[in-house]
């Protein structure tokens, strides 16, 4: 897979999950991408729910090397202006141009799953932060960059491919925020050439979710016996596939404002996850729809996204 040789990406919050899975494929289609986060050698997260984990992005940028791209770390605190000038300054040095941007920061915070007036609002504030704000930050940033160079996408990773409620205040605020933030960038952006969209992994096998239910990759299917919807779980590379078949689609400008998962993306574009299975969330929560906990409104009203044809106007 020699698709995105030449190609340049930032993937701000590369260190572990979704991200590293990102960056890890961007490698494999032979990309030079820079894996930007706080977490590096000897100096793990001190507070939130990653706090202790021995991720690193110095790891991530290997095994973006190992996968056959270039992989380079930069510590980069993405709710500081200044760090984030510095990253896109830096590639702008190094390689002259940027060609996507993937915008995974996460929340980072332990959501309480209560009704909003029982929530934390120092918790909650916090997640809005970390998860919306950071990523504002860095599209500001990496914006006057890429539109240099018609033909870049940027990648907001979000959860959920509708606009149902997601079972707390906070969390549903970030993740149709950042949806929501890929759709206006979308809007101003497409006039120059650059896509802009947002994308959903399904449930994701990362190293936090891997521990959680002590299992490894290797017996990871025992995890049903706590949650059967485990069973429909893909590994982080499976959303990476999903963003090299965009990058690599030269209809891509076509798809941008949109909103998509994984696996959808998967039926349209032919690709497996790295077992060869073919992962397919939104299956399987079709048939099941009752054990999604979101799945039906209260109200009885739903939110949802839908496309329009292209018309003359």
């Amino acid at each position: 897979m020699k698709r995105l040789k030449g190609k340049v990406a930032v993937v701000a919050g590369a260190t572990r999950g979704a991200g590293r899975g990102i960056a890890c494929m961007l490698g494999e289609g032979e990309a030079t991408v820079y894996c930007s986060g706080r977490s590096v050698g000897g100096s793990p997260p001190k507070s939130g729910i990653y706090a202790g984990r021995p991720e690193t992005i110095e790891e991530t940028a290997d095994l973006v090397t190992r996968h056959g791209g270039m992989g380079i770390p930069v510590r980069t605190d993405h709710l500081v202006e200044e760090q984030v000038v510095a990253l896109f300054e830096r590639v702008r040095r190094e390689q002259g141009r940027l060609d996507f941007l993937v915008n995974d920061i996460s929340e980072g915070v332990a959501h309480e799953w209560k009704p909003f007036w029982q929530l934390s609002l120092d918790l909650g504030l916090q997640a809005i932060r970390n998860g919306v704000h950071s990523h504002i930050i860095t599209s500001r940033h990496a914006a006057p960059l890429m539109i240099e160079r018609p033909g870049g996408l940027i990648v907001e990773i979000g959860d959920g491919d509708s606009l149902g409620y997601r079972g707390n205040l906070f969390y549903d605020l970030v993740k149709i925020s950042v949806t929501r933030l890929a759709y206006a960038m979308a809007e101003e952006l497409h006039p120059l050439g650059v896509a802009a969209l947002a994308v959903t992994p399904g449930y994701l096998r990362t190293e936090y979710a891997l521990d959680h239910f002590g299992v490894t990759e290797a017996n990871w299917r025992d995890a049903a016996k706590k949650d059967p919807n485990f069973l429909a779980s893909e590994t982080p590379f499976f959303v990476g596939r999903a963003i090299v078949a965009l990058a690599s689609d030269p209809k891509l400008l076509e798809k941008s404002g949109g909103v998509y998962s994984s696996w959808g993306l998967a039926r349209e574009y032919g690709f497996t996850d790295i077992d060869g299975s073919t992962p397919d969330l939104g299956k399987h929560f079709g048939m099941e729809w009752e054990q999604f906990p979101a799945g039906k409104p209260r109200t009885g009203r739903r939110w949802v996204v839908s496309s329009l044809a292209l018309e003359h106007v």
